[in-house]
């Protein structure tokens, strides 16, 4: 018995380090002034992050996300752009599902 709580004891301990190290962090390059990446660069870039994920993959110098932003702002409108794209076929799955139990 004492090799099971052993076992679980380091499945918590590794979990917990796991998920720790996903933390975010501060963003020191971040800039307060008129150079800054704002909501609407911030909607832009979620909106086209898929077609940059894959520009990246392959070169160096293009990133996803803009290191350089003005906070929460651009961080909205990311979400808000990245929802656009990837949050949209949900609605059209539960349709299908709607329909498929009314014909039956």
């Amino acid at each position: 018995m004492t090799m099971r709580r052993i076992g679980i004891a380091l499945a918590l301990i590794v979990g917990a380090l796991a998920l720790t190290a996903c933390a975010a962090g501060p963003n020191t390059a971040s800039v307060a002034g008129p150079d800054a990446a704002g909501f609407w660069l911030g909607l832009w870039h979620g909106f086209i992050s898929p077609v940059t994920f894959i520009v990246s993959l392959f070169k160096d110098g293009v990133g996803i996300y803009e290191v350089r932003n003005n906070g929460g702002w651009y961080d909205f409108g990311f979400m808000v752009g990245v929802s656009m794209i990837f949050g949209s076929s949900g609605r059209g799955g539960g349709a299908a599902r709607r329909r498929r139990r009314a014909d039956r």
